[in-house]
């Protein structure tokens, strides 16, 4: 056996794009059933449950308007995603996608693209340090670690939360 590098094999589709978007969603729904059942007494004291369901409300608001215009994204701009699932830690990708869900729920425009969010992505990933990575998989498998499946907006890890998620996503 070599260690030569695995080469990428497809290019991220719109359909991997939807999937992410997809399981995205439904990692924050389940994240909501998780909290629903945590006791009480896990929570800090200023723990304010509406903000929080709002936040995870508003989340998934803005993942319902990006996904009708996941099949308008270019070409390039999935080969691009492609080539920033193999350049990057896959964590340092996690982190600057919640952080642009995040801004995300403050948009004043409410027609906001996938290719502008995604396009965002890109450049927000351009600043940080690449990490090598010399094995290269099936990039639509590379993109699936950008996922939290556990507390997908990191939510737990505001002071004012209390409660602590309990396992990491994909690649952790």
């Amino acid at each position: 056996m070599t260690n030569a590098p695995i080469t990428m094999t497809t290019t991220i589709t719109h359909e991997d794009i939807r999937n992410l978007l997809m399981g995205f969603a439904a990692a924050v729904e389940l994240d909501q059933i998780r909290v629903d059942a945590l006791p009480r007494e896990r929570f800090h004291p200023a723990y304010i449950d509406s903000m929080w369901r709002s936040i995870r409300r508003e989340s998934l608001d803005c993942i319902h308007r990006l996904l009708p215009t996941v099949n308008a994204m270019p070409l390039t701009l999935l080969e691009e995603l492609s080539e920033l699932s193999f350049a990057y830690d896959p964590r340092d990708v996690r982190e600057t996608l919640v952080m642009l869900f995040s801004r995300a729920l403050y948009w004043t425009e409410v027609d906001e693209t996938a290719e502008q969010f995604f396009g965002r992505l890109i450049k927000n990933m351009a600043g940080k340090a690449s990490s090598g990575n010399l094995l290269k998989r099936q990039a639509s498998e590379q993109m699936m670690k950008w996922l939290f499946l556990i507390d997908p907006l990191r939510i737990a890890e505001d002071p004012e939360c209390g409660y602590h998620r309990t396992a990491g996503g994909f690649g952790s």
